[in-house]
């Protein structure tokens, strides 16, 4: 019978193969793909971010966690299509214009993946109209990255492109970045902000209404 929590167990660890595996075995044996994502998949992430929280995890133990979690999602994404299980909400993720990193926004949507969210994932150098176009596609959450304080007025660009397009009521905005602070989120009219990964699911969690 299969086990769900050795599942989450091999997914903190990072065993990507044996979670890959385990997922398929109780996919086999009649367990849903819901159960699998909200009982195995998500409470192991769960137990990533928060020892990622209290600096027992660092960011290359959680990639690997994270990679071990997608192993399960590529087996179990189809499946939740199929079935019409609904994500907790959709969020658009992507670092602003003029900014090319993307480990930070990587992690992020990673541990959102994994913890039930519908992400779509623009890249990096995402311009404002980019950020609307996905606002008026039906994201609930756009999430905003920034690396370099250089690209951090994309920020704010984008907030007032939103508000241009009438449509800022309709979308949270969520922003996090080496240089972003909780103030410069306040200061650009943001609905959240968050300092790492972990902290960012608490955050689209709480602007989903889901915390």
């Amino acid at each position: 019978m299969a086990d769900l929590k050795q599942i989450s167990e091999f997914l903190i660890n990072g065993n990507r193969d044996q979670v890959k595996a385990l997922v398929q075995k109780a996919l086999d044996e009649g367990v849903s793909a819901k159960s699998l994502v909200y009982d195995a998949l998500v409470p192991g992430m769960n137990v990533v971010g928060a020892r990622f929280k209290a600096n027992e995890f660092y960011v290359p133990e959680v990639l690997i966690a994270a990679r071990a979690m997608q192993a399960g999602m590529n087996l179990l994404e189809p499946l939740i299509a199929e079935q019409g299980i609904k994500p907790v909400a959709t969020v658009a993720i992507g670092t602003v214009e003029g900014d090319l990193h993307d480990i930070g926004k990587n992690l992020v949507a990673m541990m959102l993946k994994g913890s039930g969210f519908k992400v779509v994932d623009l890249g990096v150098d995402v311009k404002a109209e980019q950020f609307v176009q996905e606002a008026k596609s039906g994201a609930d959450i756009l999430a905003l990255s920034a690396l370099l304080t250089t690209t951090m007025p994309s920020m704010k660009k984008t907030v007032q492109a939103l508000e241009a397009a009438n449509i800022r009521k309709t979308v949270k905005v969520m922003i996090g970045g080496a240089p972003v602070t909780d103030s410069y989120a306040k200061e650009i009219g943001a609905d959240g902000y968050a300092p790492d990964a972990a902290s960012a699911v608490d955050t689209a969690r709480e602007l989903a209404g889901a915390a």
